[in-house]
């Protein structure tokens, strides 16, 4: 996934009310959307190099979009929203080994009144719901987590996952690492102990997990290699 123009450099301020963020634009504060609802958990220091994209368009209130920081000398895309962009490319080019040569891919697929999934794909005439979180979490130098933040939301999803497959679906949820430099993933469950709990019901229910790192620069961002899930 390429961005629409080269991205701007700046440092960050501080980030509040979760969808403003001020930067120090060239010795002038700017503000900047926050395109992440997260606790953005490590990320937020002042001082931290980031990159903005600017909207020319005139109705927008902010001209510019937070896409990415450099937290503790790793660039990590804090955009959520490109997340299902990133797999989707994945999807299509094939990067993702265990989900190659597809035969279509339906984004934003509702499984019930209350809950879509990220993607709705075919192959070898099997449908399987895939689900996408967005990975921005890393307490040491190779390990990528999830969540930073408790998320009934994301307990919710892998109910319907392992739900999903009691209805003839597979089911796959990918963990989308936007941090350079990551070697290996793991649940966080120090900071949601249910969710973890969830996450070990459904892998033994048939949910099949994958952890993916990007690569990442101020030019795109891609999928770029399968990371190892540690189960602690």
């Amino acid at each position: 996934m390429e961005f629409t123009k080269s991205l701007i450099k700046g440092k960050l301020i501080k980030r509040y009310k979760r969808f403003f963020v001020d930067i120090n634009l060239d010795n002038q504060k700017i503000t900047a959307h926050c395109p992440n609802t997260g606790s953005m958990k490590g990320l937020l220091d002042e001082g931290n190099e980031v990159y903005i994209l600017k909207n020319d368009d005139p109705k927008r209130k902010l001209k510019y979009t937070l896409e990415i920081i450099r937290a503790k000398g790793n660039l990590v895309g804090v955009n959520t929203h490109l997340a299902n962009k990133i797999v989707n490319h994945g999807l299509s080019k094939n990067l993702i080994n265990e989900l190659k040569r597809i035969e279509n891919i339906k984004p934003e697929v509702f499984f019930n009144k209350d809950t879509r999934f990220d993607f709705l794909i075919k192959k070898n005439n099997k449908k399987i719901f895939v689900e996408v979180k967005n990975v921005t979490l890393f307490r040491d130098k190779e390990t990528a987590e999830f969540p930073d933040a408790i998320t009934s939301r994301g307990s919710k999803h892998l109910i319907n996952l392992i739900d999903a497959i009691k209805k003839g679906y597979k089911s796959y949820l990918i963990f989308l690492v936007q941090i350079q430099n990551m070697k290996k993933f793991k649940i966080a469950k120090d900071i949601d102990v249910d969710y973890y709990k969830n996450y070990l019901i459904a892998k033994k229910a048939g949910v099949n997990f994958l952890a993916y790192r990007c690569n990442i620069s101020p030019k795109k961002i891609f999928i770029e290699k399968k990371l190892k899930i540690i189960d602690e």
